[in-house]
């Protein structure tokens, strides 16, 4: 089940927050619950994913997207992720996600969040590829942009980002049939 009730929390808790700058970062603490364990007793890779929503919708909050979005009847999605798992995250943890926008180009968005643990690992990293949607599919971020009043550049995304992006362009899409029947 989506943690509704943990995502008012984070956005209750950072109402008053400074605004940040587009590409600021948003810091914010999170426990592993019992709900958020897979069989080996850590933080499920799936659930994962559904924490860093904590951190991205107080993000959006924060840079003032999220009036907008309520304004214009527009939503978020996402459209793809790269993701690193590196520690092991148990339950009852607490962890510092770490969540910021590293640019943008004329179609998405994109994304960095990382999860650390109490001991300054990191346990985890994501890329996203997102975007704001309405009735007509994808905002462009320029339109977004001018919406917010905000004339800001991106900055120019990491070589690491461009890198797999190139990848991405690559991947068939959709998935070819007879590969998956291998």
């Amino acid at each position: 089940m989506y943690p509704i009730l943990r995502l008012a929390w984070q956005l209750f808790k950072h109402r008053n927050d400074a605004p940040l700058p587009l590409t600021g970062t948003h810091v914010s603490q999170h426990y592993c619950l019992p709900q958020d364990i897979d069989v080996w007793m850590e933080l499920n890779n799936g659930r994962t994913l559904t924490i860093y929503d904590l951190g991205r919708i107080p993000l959006a909050a924060r840079v003032g997207l999220l009036p907008l979005l309520k304004r214009h009847g527009w939503g978020l999605t996402m459209a793809g992720a790269t993701v690193r798992y590196r520690r092991r995250v148990r339950m009852f943890e607490k962890i510092e996600m770490r969540s910021r926008a590293i640019g943008w180009d004329a179609r998405f968005m994109y994304l960095e969040q990382s999860m650390w643990k109490a001991n300054g690992e990191c346990a985890s990293h994501i890329v996203y590829r997102g975007a704001v949607t309405g009735a007509k599919g994808i905002v462009p971020p320029a339109e977004v942009m001018a919406a917010m009043r905000r004339d800001t550049p991106s900055p120019v995304l990491p070589d690491w980002v461009q890198a797999w992006l190139a990848a991405e362009d690559q991947r068939p899409w959709p998935p070819m049939q007879d590969a998956l029947k291998q």
